[in-house]
């Protein structure tokens, strides 16, 4: 007769713990021996390292600024400007000559206008703007 003392558990396991775990299977060490360690079963570790090898499980990319350079562009009906700077091309309006150098510019609800490079990480960008409402 089995004696049920408890509602078993899931352990939940951080980003940072799977990929140290992967990490110890990809330095050569057996995958049974890695599992038994960590108290993991192998299928689930076999999964991991599946998930790392497909890019699925891999760690957060470390955030970036992108540079920013204020301009003394004339502001436009009251509005401040802050642009990163873009490239002058003569005979092309501003708006193409932002798709061209692939930045985006974004206008918020105030006024402000905010350009930047088309790659830039989405947390940075909403940092950023987030700042500047306040």
């Amino acid at each position: 007769m089995e004696i049920i003392t408890g509602v078993e558990r899931r352990r939940r396991w951080r980003l940072d713990e799977k990929l140290g775990i992967v990490a110890e299977v990809d330095g050569g060490a057996l995958v049974a021996e890695v599992a038994r360690r960590h108290e993991v079963s192998r299928g689930l570790l076999w999964n991991w390292c599946r998930q790392v090898r497909q890019g699925s499980l891999a760690p957060e990319p470390t955030p970036m600024f992108t540079p920013v350079q204020i301009t003394a562009d004339m502001p436009v009906r009251g509005q401040r400007r802050l642009s990163a700077a873009v490239p002058e091309v003569t005979g092309v309006t501003q708006a193409a000559a932002l798709a061209a150098s692939g930045q985006i510019e974004i206008v918020l609800p105030d006024g402000t206008c905010i350009r930047v490079g088309g790659d830039v990480g989405l947390a940075a960008l909403r940092r950023v703007v987030t700042a500047l409402r306040r």
